[in-house]
Formats: C-alpha cells, sequence, structure tokens
C-alpha cells in the first residue's frame, strides 16, 4: 500500500490544492471522517468546517469550506466546495461574508416553509449551527454576522 494519496479541493472559484497526503480529515454531513491511502471508495456529502491536510512529512494545513462533497478512493481524494479558503484567508470580514450567506438561506426556508418543507428548514438550521461553529473554531466572531442583508 502506498504512503500518500492524491488530494485536489477546487472551489468554483478556483484551484485551492493539489498534493500528495497521508491523511485528509474532513467534516461528513453525518460526522467527522479521515481517508487514509487504501480507503475503501466512497462519497461524502460536508457541513461547513476545516479540512485538514496531513503532508508526507507530516506537516499539516487546513482548509475552511462551507459545504459541498468529496471523492473517496485508494488512492486519491477529490474536494469539489461549494466556498473554500486556506485558513489563513478567513478574516472576519470573509466569515461574516460567508455567514450572511447562511443567513439569506436559512430565512428564504424559513419564509418559504410551506412550499419547501421543514427537512428543508431544518437543514438551514443545521447549516447556520454549523457556520457558527466553523467561525468559533478558529477563533472568530459568529455574533458580528447576525444580520442578514
Amino acid at each position: 500500500m502506498a504512503d500518500t494519496m492524491q488530494f485536489d479541493l477546487v472551489s468554483p472559484e478556483r484551484s485551492l490544492a493539489s498534493v500528495p497526503v497521508r491523511e485528509v480529515r474532513l467534516p461528513g454531513n453525518d460526522g467527522d471522517l479521515t481517508a487514509m491511502p487504501g480507503h475503501a471508495p466512497t462519497i461524502v456529502t460536508l457541513r461547513p468546517g476545516m479540512v485538514t491536510l496531513i503532508g508526507a512529512d507530516g506537516s499539516s494545513s487546513e482548509f475552511a469550506v462551507t459545504g459541498g462533497f468529496a471523492e473517496i478512493n485508494a488512492d486519491s481524494v477529490s474536494l469539489l466546495a461549494e466556498r473554500g479558503h486556506p485558513r489563513e484567508e478567513i478574516t472576519q470580514e470573509v466569515f461574516n461574508d460567508m455567514m450572511k450567506d447562511a443567513h439569506r438561506v436559512h430565512r428564504s426556508a424559513t419564509e418559504r416553509r410551506e412550499h419547501v418543507g421543514e427537512e428543508v428548514v431544518t437543514a438551514a438550521v443545521k447549516l447556520l449551527g454549523d457556520m457558527q461553529a466553523l467561525g468559533t473554531h478558529i477563533g472568530l466572531d459568529p455574533k458580528q454576522s447576525t444580520v442578514p442583508d
């Protein structure tokens, strides 16, 4: 079995990473998981959170994602993020913009509850909570963006 696997992370705006890694820690919708070389093939839906890469030399790097999905194979992980940023790019201003998007989704689902169903409203509440947790995890204040546009 190989010691590393290929990791690729893309968002609609740009390619964020294409590197060999020993492991990838992902914020899955059904719980966090770690992919390593030899992993069984699967596709995982992602929630907002941090993606952590452990490189071949043991170094780590992090990326914040707002959701998306990852395709995991024995020798690669391909992650398509709704929105993604390297950890060092997440300023309070960038995070506030991400939170405003989550608030808009929540407000829209709540206003259209009769048409979209309770499951959609529940998912919007979870999205908002996951985004707040992401900000808290990286030391930012989710309360600065509580008023949607």
